[in-house]
């Protein structure tokens, strides 16, 4: 008896190709993958022809836990990540009080164990005096620096601790690369001695491309200075892909959000406060060299940096309205969308948002539908378009800056190790996802 059996799904070959195929799960793992298989299961599912692929793990988000549960809490976030399709999540350090040591980091842990739908780990935050825990807390998929806008302790941009970070221990690095001193002196620059509503347009004129690029180029240099792997997280600017296709060395990866594909500067007349984020939109060409980056592959991966704030607190005048958005329900969506458009294939979503995030973070036996691997998969139907609504939103933000549009591929079912855990947009209660275990990575291997 075998725990889960999938009838008439279509599976994405090595050679890119979908074929009709059974799948059968149990204790887990993906037991076998035929044209047909006639076996007693706990729960069989007839997949009618839909699309079968890897849960998609989401190797950023932000699920406000501990210290803001009214925004988002991961038991809301994590539903909100199957509704998505997205099976194992990353989340980082920035709540309160921060994950900047084995005692938070265990909170965490114990936390999402019995209140996560999906897998789950967890990233170490650095502060100027924390060098020990980064390197001992454990276990971590890595340490996150904020070169700028943070909030607490966990701004990092003084060279000398920069230096001893990156030069002591081995584990990966991820930075949010924006300069603090330029962040700064821009936003005392384009926002005194006006009496004026200020725009909130204004946000991505104070952090500017340059902006980017400056922390980008510190944190290569740093990297390539001690041979440390580094990610770079949520890369906006058509300048950092430039610099990035001259200037990557083999442990260096990066990422891209589906903001920055999809949304624009255009998009604050309509947003507002909504479309405020770190680091920001750009203008509307900028998008096409984000898009390049990943056809070329000197961008590795896609996360969602999914980070929600309540309507009431978006609602501030800036720049007291606070940056971020929600997003790991409709990354997948999203990018299915852009396939059915014609704008990427199915092997590369798949390789972006699932086996990607396992290999950049060591993750193993997860991000590909293949025997032997975690049946963490996602059953989903790219014949039907839906509108996204703020109402249907599962994430407690209770909005999305994608309502409005039309999307294809959203999740029928969503199976976390084996088990199904949102069926037909409802969740299963009490199936909870298992802590990931990380083994060091070679993006270039």
């Amino acid at each position: 008896m075998f725990d889960l059996l999938i009838h008439n799904a279509k599976v994405l070959t090595i050679d890119g190709e979908t074929v009709d195929s059974d799948v059968v799960c149990h204790n887990g793992r993906i037991e076998k993958i035929a044209d047909r298989v006639d076996a007693n299961a706990t729960e069989i599912i007839d997949a009618d022809g839909h699309l079968l692929m890897p849960g998609v793990i989401d190797p950023q988000v932000h699920f406000r836990e501990p210290g803001a549960p009214h925004k988002e809490d991961i038991n809301s976030g994590s539903r909100a990540a199957v509704r998505g399709g997205v099976t194992s999540f990353l989340e980082m350090p920035n709540c309160n009080p921060p994950t900047i040591g084995q005692e938070q980091l265990n909170w965490k842990i114990a936390r999402a164990s019995h209140s996560s739908f999906a897998n789950f780990g967890f990233f170490i935050g650095a502060t100027k005096e924390n060098l020990k825990e980064l390197n001992d807390a454990n276990p971590v998929c890595g340490i996150k620096i904020f070169m700028g806008s943070s909030t607490g302790n966990l701004l990092v941009d003084d060279q000398q601790i920069l230096d001893k970070i990156f030069s002591t221990g081995a584990r990966l690095i991820a930075v949010h690369a924006e300069d603090e001193s330029r962040i700064q002196k821009r936003h005392a620059q384009l926002t005194q001695n006006t009496s004026a509503d200020i725009p909130y347009e204004r946000h991505s004129e104070i952090r500017d491309a340059k902006t980017a690029l400056i922390a980008t180029q510190r944190a290569v240099d740093l990297s390539n200075k001690y041979g440390r792997r580094l990610h770079i997280l949520h890369l906006s600017t058509a300048e950092e892909v430039n610099f990035l296709r001259n200037n990557k060395s083999a442990h260096i990866s990066c990422e891209v959000v589906p903001n920055h594909l999809f949304l624009s500067t255009d998009d604050y007349a309509s947003l507002g406060a909504k479309a405020q984020m770190n680091p920001p939109l750009r203008d509307v060409n900028n998008s096409q060299h984000l898009w390049r980056g990943l056809y070329d592959n000197v961008i590795d991966i896609i996360a969602t940096d999914h980070a929600p704030h309540t309507v009431d607190e978006k609602s501030k005048p800036y720049p007291n309205s606070p940056s971020g958005t929600p997003g790991v329900e409709t990354s997948l969506p999203l990018m299915l969308t852009a396939m059915v458009a014609g704008q990427c294939t199915l092997k590369q979503i798949q390789e972006w948002m699932c086996t990607g995030p396992a290999k950049v973070y060591g993750i193993q036996k997860k991000g590909l539908l293949t025997e032997g691997y975690d049946a963490d998969l996602a059953l989903v139907d790219i014949r039907a378009f839906q509108t996204v609504k703020d109402s249907e939103v599962f994430s407690r933000a209770g909005w999305s800056p994608f309502a409005g549009m039309r999307l294809t591929g959203w999740p029928i079912y969503t199976i976390v190790n084996g088990r199904v855990v949102f069926d037909h947009g409802v969740i299963r209660e009490g199936v909870f996802g298992q802590p990931l275990s990380f083994h060091g990575s070679d993006i270039h291997d």
